[in-house]
C-alpha cells in the first residue's frame, strides 16, 4: 500500500498544524476558485473596533466600502488584449494611422476606463494609451478618473495607470503655463466647467486630502502618492534619483516598439510650476505630518513602504525652504528629531544610531546628510557622527551613509576623516568594499587633501608592486574565463561585484594626479603586449585601460609608450566588440602624437576589407575617418593636427570628373610660372632699368605717354 507522502522538518509540522487549526475554525487555508473559472472574493477582516468611525481610521475607506468597477465580458478583453498587442508593435504606416486607431479605441473604450485600469489583463492597454494620447485625451481621461482616485491609487493595477497618467500630464502643465489654452478647447466636466490641467491636478489633491497619512504606507499608493509628489513640486520627471525613489527595479517597463522619446531632455530637466502646486504641495506636507507624532514618524523611518515616502517629504522640505523651515518645531525634520542639537543621551541621537545600521532607515538617514542645509549637517556631523566615522565604514550599512557625509566635509574635516578611515582600508579591501575608497579619493581630489597616505595603504593591503598590484586590484588573470564562450563570459563577470569595484577603484585612482596615478601607471607599464592584448578585450578591465589612456593631464611618456605596444595588432583590436573601444581612445590620446596617429592610420587602411565586413571595425573606420585619410589625406592630416574642421573639408568635395585636384606644391609652382612669365613679357616691351626705369606720375608701363 502506497504511503502518504509527508515533508519533515519542524516548520512543515509547524504549518501543518496551522492549517488544521484554521481548517478547523472554519477558514480554508487557501484561496479557493470557483466552478465558472472566476476567483471567489476574499474577505480581509481587520481587528477594528466597529465603533471607530472612518475619521478615526484616518480617513481612509474600509477594504469593504471599495468600490468593484465591474469586470469586462470576454469579447471586450479578446478586442482590448489585441488593441493592446498593435500598440506595442507599433507597425502603423504613418502617425495619422495611429492616431486614428487611438481614436477608436478610446471609442469603444468609453465608459470602461475605470473598468480597464483596474482590470488585470488590460490594464497595460491605459497604460500604453496614456503614452500615446494627446493633451486633448489625457484631459477627458483625467476627468474619467476624477472622483475615484482615492480607490485607484489603492488598487493593484490601477494604480499604476494612475501614475502613467500624472507623469504624462505634468508637461502640460508647464506648456499651459507658459502658453495659455483658449477657453474653447479646454474639456468641461458634467456640469460644463471648463477645466485646465492645472485644476484637475488640484482636484486630486483635494480628493486625497485627509488620507495621506493612511496612503503613505499602502502597498499600491504609496508609488502613487510619490508620484504626485514630484510633479506638483517641479522636479525633473525620468532623472536617476527620481526614478530609484518612485519604483522598484521590478517595475514592468511598458514600451512601444520603435517610438523614440522626443521629450527625453524635457523630462530630466526642472520644470515651472504654478503657485498653487507650492501651496498644494504645503498643505500636503502639513496635513500627512500634522496627526503623526514623533513615535509613529520615527517608526515610519524603518517602513519598507513610508520610508521612501518620508525620503521625499524631507528632501523637498529642505530644498524648498531651507535652513529656516528646518528650525521651525512644526517642521517634519524638527518632529523626526525634537533635540537640537542631537548630542549624546538624547532621544534623537539614539535614533539616529539605530538607523545607521538598518537597512531601510539608512536611506533616510542618507537623504537626511545629502540635502540638510549647511549649518544643520554642520551640527548634525560634530554631533553624531566625526568621532566614530572611522568605525562605522566597518559596517556594511552604515557605509553608505558614511559615503554621503565624505561628500558634504570640508577641507579640514575631509582630511580628519581620511586618517580614520586609512586604517580600516585594508579591512574595506577584503571585504569587496571599495567604493567608501572611490568616495574619498574623489573628494579628497576636489578638496585638494593629500592622498599619498591613501595610496601607501592601498599598495600595503594589496602587497604586490609592478603589474601583480593592478591584476589584484580588479582580479585580472586569476581566474579561468578567459577560455570560455563570450556569453557564459559575460555571465560570471556581471555576477562578480567585486572585479567592477576593483575597475571603478582603479579608474578613480587613475583620474587623480599624483601618487594613485603613478601606482596605477606603473602597473600598466610593467605589462606586456599579450597582457594588455587580453585587458583590451576584458568587459570590466578595458574600462581601465581607457581611463588611463585618456584622462587629463596624463604623460605623453605614458601614451607612447602603452600604445607602441600594440602596433601590429590594431586590427585584431579593431574586430573585437569590446578592444575596439580602445582603438577609438587611441584617436584622444594621440592628440599630440602625430607621427603614431598615422602609424594607426596606415595599419587600419590595410585592413580595410576586414573592417568594413565587422560591426565593431565599421564603428572603427568611421570614428577614424579613414574614408577621409584615404581619399585626401592632407585633410586628415590637417584635422589631426587641429588646423582644419572636419566639416569644413567635406564642404569642398572632390571633383566627379575624374580630374585629380592639384597639390599645393603644383599650385605654387604655376604662381611662380606665371610671374616670371609676366616680368618676361614686360623685358620685353622695353622697361627700363635703374634711373631708366623711374617714370613721372601719370605715366605706366615706363613708356612715354603719346599725345
Amino acid at each position: 500500500m502506497p504511503q502518504e507522502n509527508k515533508k519533515r522538518g519542524r516548520r512543515e509540522e509547524k504549518k501543518r498544524k496551522r492549517d488544521e487549526h484554521e481548517v478547523y475554525n472554519g477558514a480554508s487555508p487557501k484561496r479557493q476558485r470557483s466552478e465558472e473559472g472566476v476567483e471567489d472574493e476574499v474577505k480581509i477582516v481587520l481587528d477594528v473596533d466597529p465603533a471607530l468611525d472612518d475619521q478615526e481610521y484616518g480617513g481612509a475607506p474600509l477594504p469593504d466600502d471599495v468600490p468593484f468597477y465591474g469586470l469586462l465580458d470576454e469579447e471586450e478583453k479578446t478586442y482590448f488584449k489585441r488593441a493592446d498587442t498593435l500598440l506595442e508593435l507599433n507597425q502603423f504606416a504613418d502617425d495619422e494611422e495611429r492616431n486614428l486607431f487611438l481614436a477608436n479605441v478610446y471609442r469603444e473604450a468609453g465608459g470602461k476606463e475605470l473598468k480597464i485600469a483596474s482590470s488585470q489583463s488590460c490594464s497595460r492597454l491605459m497604460e500604453r494609451l496614456i503614452r500615446l494620447s494627446t493633451s486633448e485625451q489625457l484631459k477627458n481621461l483625467f476627468q474619467k478618473f476624477t472622483g475615484h482616485f482615492l480607490h485607484l491609487v489603492q488598487q493593484r493595477f490601477a494604480s499604476h495607470c494612475c501614475e502613467a497618467l500624472f507623469l504624462q500630464a505634468a508637461p502640460i502643465v508647464t506648456q499651459e503655463l507658459i502658453a495659455p489654452l483658449a477657453e474653447s478647447s479646454q474639456p468641461a466636466d458634467d456640469e460644463g466647467i471648463k477645466m485646465s490641467m492645472e485644476g484637475l491636478f488640484l482636484s486630486v489633491v483635494k480628493e486625497l486630502e485627509g488620507n495621506l497619512g493612511y496612503l503613505m504606507t499602502d502597498n499600491f499608493a504609496s508609488h502613487t502618492l510619490r508620484v504626485l509628489l514630484v510633479v506638483l513640486s517641479g522636479r525633473p520627471l525620468r532623472s536617476t534619483a527620481t526614478t530609484s525613489m518612485l519604483q522598484s527595479k521590478k517595475k514592468e517597463k511598458i514600451d512601444i516598439v520603435g517610438r523614440r522619446n522626443e521629450s527625453r531632455a524635457e523630462e530630466t530637466a526642472s520644470r515651472t510650476v504654478p503657485e498653487s502646486f507650492q501651496a498644494a504641495l504645503d498643505e500636503m506636507v502639513l496635513g500627512t505630518v500634522a496627526g503623526l507624532d514623533t513615535t509613529y514618524l520615527q517608526t515610519l523611518a524603518t517602513h519598507p513602504t513610508g520610508n521612501p515616502v518620508l525620503q521625499l517629504l524631507i528632501e523637498l522640505e529642505f530644498s524648498r525652504s531651507g535652513k529656516a523651515k528646518a528650525r521651525e518645531q512644526i517642521s517634519l525634520f524638527r518632529r523626526l528629531l525634537p533635540d537640537d542639537p542631537p548630542v549624546e543621551d538624547t532621544q534623537s541621537a539614539s535614533f539616529v544610531k539605530g538607523l545607521q545600521y538598518d537597512p531601510v532607515g539608512s536611506r533616510l538617514l542618507e537623504a537626511i546628510v545629502q540635502y540638510a542645509p549647511g549649518k544643520v549637517f554642520k551640527t548634525f556631523y560634530k554631533s553624531l557622527f566625526r568621532v566614530n566615522i572611522g568605525n562605522l565604514v566597518r559596517n556594511d550599512i552604515a557605509g553608505f551613509v558614511v559615503s554621503r557625509i565624505l561628500e558634504r566635509l570640508s577641507h579640514d574635516d575631509l582630511q580628519y576623516a581620511v586618517g580614520q578611515i586609512c586604517q580600516h582600508i585594508p579591512l574595506l579591501i577584503e571585504r569587496n568594499r571599495t567604493s567608501i575608497i572611490k568616495t574619498m579619493i574623489e573628494r579628497c581630489q576636489i578638496r585638494d587633501v593629500e592622498m599619498q597616505a591613501i595610496a601607501d595603504t592601498i599598495t600595503k593591503a594589496y602587497g604586490g608592486s609592478g603589474a601583480s598590484m593592478l591584476m589584484k586590484m580588479i582580479r585580472f588573470g586569476n581566474d579561468d574565463t578567459q577560455a570560455m564562450a563570450p556569453e557564459r563570459k559575460s555571465q560570471l563577470e556581471a555576477q562578480d561585484a567585486g572585479r567592477l569595484h576593483g575597475s571603478l577603484l582603479a579608474q578613480t585612482m587613475v583620474s587623480a594626479i599624483g601618487p594613485l596615478r603613478d601606482m596605477v601607471c606603473n602597473s600598466i607599464t610593467a605589462m606586456d603586449t599579450s597582457t594588455l592584448l587580453l585587458m583590451a578585450k576584458d568587459r570590466t578591465a578595458t574600462h581601465v585601460l581607457q581611463v588611463a589612456l585618456t584622462c587629463e593631464g596624463q604623460s605623453k611618456a605614458f601614451r607612447r609608450k602603452i600604445i607602441q605596444k600594440f602596433f601590429g595588432h590594431i586590427t585584431e583590436l579593431s574586430l573585437d566588440a569590446i578592444a575596439s573601444h580602445v582603438v577609438d581612445s587611441f584617436w584622444t590620446s594621440t592628440e599630440d602624437l602625430l607621427f603614431v596617429r598615422e602609424r594607426i592610420a596606415e595599419d587600419l587602411l590595410q585592413s580595410e576589407a576586414a573592417l568594413r565586413e565587422s560591426f565593431s571595425g565599421r564603428a572603427v573606420w568611421r570614428n577614424w575617418m579613414m574614408d577621409l585619410y584615404k581619399r585626401r589625406k592632407l585633410d586628415w592630416i590637417a584635422k589631426a593636427k587641429g588646423t582644419q574642421d572636419v566639416e569644413a573639408s567635406y564642404a569642398n568635395p572632390k571633383p566627379r570628373d575624374g580630374t585629380v585636384p592639384k597639390s599645393g606644391i603644383e599650385l605654387a609652382r604655376e604662381r611662380f610660372a606665371a610671374t616670371k612669365a609676366g616680368k618676361t613679357a614686360q623685358g620685353r616691351r622695353g622697361i627700363g632699368t635703374g634711373a631708366n626705369g623711374v617714370q613721372p606720375p601719370g605715366r605706366p608701363g615706363g613708356i612715354s605717354a603719346k599725345v
